[in-house]
This record gives structure tokens, sequence and C-alpha cells, in this order.
């Protein structure tokens, strides 16, 4: 028997572990600013110094942190599973770092930067950011984030190939998201609805809870590991 079809969706709270700050703690405050009104197109536009120190805060931050054992885990999974995709709401870049290859990004990636002009988009890893704000190799314009503002819509085609995986998908895995964001929230119903099972990791309930299989509540880094471990001695060796 083939293993099944696998679909995760994972929010911040897959890197909680690893110390990455997120925008709604109550600590998730950035000099008198609120992260909100930081992360916007109407921002940028009035002061795209100040959100590019903000961004710039953020990935000195990330730099500094690790995968941990969840982003470990979903990367054996992406190796193990043939059939097997990752969504991620998280922007970190933790997750290929851990190995993961097989990733939608639905909310973008801190690491990457895109030009205001022209069709200019790559990677940018350098820490701190020198000249700030960055400006285009290509045309010299304003770089912006590559990553999805309050108020914007996300990527058509990365989201069509999630809302895919979830309907063609035996298992959906929801973890350290609060299941309150749409239209990332709906993405488990889809499996839900032509039968597959549904299991969420988070350390309290959501809105999510009533509609799953199962809910392993605690720290992702935790339960996440654990239930791969017996998914993987009960399915993937039966059809071995």
């Amino acid at each position: 028997m083939p293993p099944p079809r696998i679909a995760v969706l994972t929010g911040a709270g897959v890197s909680a572990a690893s110390g990455v700050p997120t925008f709604r703690d109550a600590g998730g405050l950035w000099r008198q600013f609120r992260a909100q009104d930081l992360a916007t197109p109407q921002a940028f536009h009035r002061d795209p110094q100040l959100v590019w120190e903000f961004y710039d805060w953020r990935r000195q931050r990330v730099a500094g942190c690790a995968p941990n054992a969840a982003h470990r885990t979903l990367a054996e999974m992406d190796a193990a599973v043939p059939g097997f995709t990752l969504v991620t709401q998280n922007v970190d870049g933790l997750h290929p770092a851990a190995g993961s290859c097989r990733v939608l990004y639905l909310h973008g990636d801190l690491w990457r930067v895109r030009c205001t002009a022209c069709r200019y988009a790559g990677e940018n890893r350098q820490v701190p950011l020198d000249p700030l704000p960055p400006a285009c190799p290509e045309c010299g314009a304003l770089l912006r984030p590559d990553v999805v503002w309050f108020g914007e819509a996300l990527d058509g085609m990365v989201l069509n190939k999630a809302v895919q995986a979830f309907r063609q998908a035996d298992i959906a895995l929801v973890a350290g998201t609060s299941a309150l964001v749409y239209p990332a929230a709906e993405l488990p119903h889809y499996t839900r609805q032509h039968g597959g099972k549904v299991y969420e990791f988070n350390t309290e309930a959501t809105p999510l809870t009533s509609l799953a299989t199962e809910s392993l509540f605690g720290p992702c880094e935790e339960t996440l590991p654990a239930w791969w471990a017996g998914f993987r001695s009960t399915y993937l060796n039966a059809g071995a």
C-alpha cells in the first residue's frame, strides 16, 4: 500500500522554540510602533527607510535562530513521503534551513527582495543590510521585502497549489497556527471534505479543534516528532 499523501500547514508556533519573534505576542513591539502598522504598502510609501529598518531588525533576529525539532521532523517527512507538500505562513526561512524542499510560502520570504519598479526579484541574506534602504541591482530603484503585507493579496499561483495539495491529501497536519487567518485557515477543510484526516498540533484549542480528527496539545517540537515516529513505523513500514 503506498503511503498516504500528506499536506502540512505551519504557523508561528512551529518556530517559537527557535526564538523567532512574532507579530502578535506581548513583546511584539518595535520601538514605539506596532508591526501591523509597519507591514503595509501605505507605511512603505510614507517612509521606506523606517519600514526597512524594521525588517532589517527582524532579519538580524531571525539570522541568529536555528531550526528546531519540528522543522527537522517536517524535513524528514519531505524526504520520506512521495506525496508531501508543506505550506507555511512563516517568512523566517527555517523550513528550508532544516532541509525541506517542497515548500509553498503563503506570506513570502524574509530573505527575498523584489524591485518596486522592474521585474527583479532575488535572495538577499546580507545582515545587517547596507545600504539601507537597499536599491535594485538592475535598475537602481527601491527594493522591498518579498513578503505579503497587510492589505495585499496572496500570490494566486501559490495559493492554488496549496489548495490543490490539501484537496488531494489523505492526511492534513496543521501545526502552530491559530487557524484564524484566512484563506490559510480554510486549507484543512478541503482535506476533511473528501474524507481525509486532519491532525492539529498546538498549545491550545483553536477554531480548527472541532474539525480535527485528533488534536495533540503541547509544543510542536515535541508533539510533531512523536506523531511522526508513530506514523512512520505504522504506515511507511507497512508499505515497504
